[in-house]
């Protein structure tokens, strides 16, 4: 759900910008410490989360987040973008907390390129929901601004991992962000696609033998539902910190209202399209890890959730499995 952008942008285009090498400062906030059952993330927190926005009826509206993963690269969804947008009236801003009230971190930039995955059919739940956007220029990184780092195609991240979720999204499904649209975060642990897909058959009109999460996606979540992503969080991302450093390994997708038992986010798996980033970004360093410790809790079908008395609005929610723009 676009939610209307009431804060002023500022324009901090640097004349002579110096990228930094991205593999060298990124995943590493200097800043220590809704989505649905979220709380407010702290200011520099989460220093790759970019809001794009877009331009309409002489206003800027939230239109989906991203992220920063090189001085002049953000990835985020493919169905952020229909095939007739036009590309000036994107704009993407980083360094963004409080999306109402001007902050003198902030940078805007607008989009020279959109890439969108080949595989993208314009579905909900369609493979290829990744897109890659070129800015106008070159990002200076500060202490509010800085890239995300990329795992490797061989990095498995393990089901049960816990991992943390923004953006400026819905609170409930049709609720917005209230003023000053703080910028929240969430924990939530990975789910493995095949996991996630026996979820979504719960209570399900579908077939069993129809898939619906496929192996290029991952899920985040609980069986019981509660805390998730939502509408207007789309394309933003999902990170995962090890020794130290915060890798992404999904892109918010879609799914089932928000929070609703058995009905995980769904998520983009980034390892899945590394040769993909790397033909258009053919300097990107992605991060190759060997000790990603093992959770505490596994997957396994225990968690999904016994909602036989939820039957009713699983059913209806299922009505509408929909991208979270």
């Amino acid at each position: 759900m676009e939610l209307r952008f009431l804060g002023a942008l500022i324009f901090m285009l640097f004349a002579s910008p110096v990228p930094a090498d991205a593999s060298s400062v990124c995943g590493s906030p200097q800043v220590s410490g809704r989505i649905v059952g979220g709380t407010d993330a702290l200011d520099g927190e989460w220093p790759w989360q970019v809001a794009l926005l877009y331009y309409k009826q002489n206003a800027w509206y939230l239109h989906c987040g991203g992220s920063l993963i090189a001085s002049q690269w953000v990835l985020t969804a493919a169905h952020c973008f229909d095939s007739d947008s036009y590309i000036g009236n994107y704009n993407v801003q980083l360094g963004s907390y409080k999306l109402q009230v001007i902050n003198s971190n902030e940078a805007s930039y607008g989009l020279s390129s959109v890439v969108i995955n080949y595989l993208y059919t314009g579905k909900a739940a369609s493979r290829g929901d990744i897109a890659l956007l070129r800015l106008s220029s070159p990002v200076n990184y500060t202490k509010y601004i800085m890239p995300i780092c990329l795992p490797a195609a061989s990095v498995t991240f393990p089901c049960g991992m816990e991992c943390w979720v923004t953006g400026w999204g819905s609170i409930y499904s049709g609720v917005n962000l209230p003023f000053p649209m703080t910028l929240q975060k969430v924990k939530l642990p990975l789910i493995d696609y095949k996991t996630c897909n026996s979820m979504y058959h719960v209570n399900s009109l579908t077939s069993s033998f129809v898939t619906l999460v496929y192996d290029t996606m991952i899920c985040a979540g609980y069986g019981k539902g509660m805390k998730d992503s939502c509408q207007g969080d789309s394309g933003g991302p999902l990170v995962c910190k090890v020794n130290g450093a915060w890798y992404q390994p999904g892109i918010v997708s879609w799914g089932e209202g928000c929070a609703l038992p058995n009905r995980p986010g769904v998520y983009t798996l980034v390892t899945a399209y590394q040769s993909w980033i790397r033909s258009y970004i053919p300097e990107m360093n992605f991060q190759t890890l060997t000790d990603i410790p093992e959770p505490t809790a596994k997957c396994s079908g225990n968690m999904m959730a016994s909602c036989h008395t939820l039957t009713l609005l699983i059913i209806i929610a299922s009505l509408s499995t929909l991208h979270r723009k």
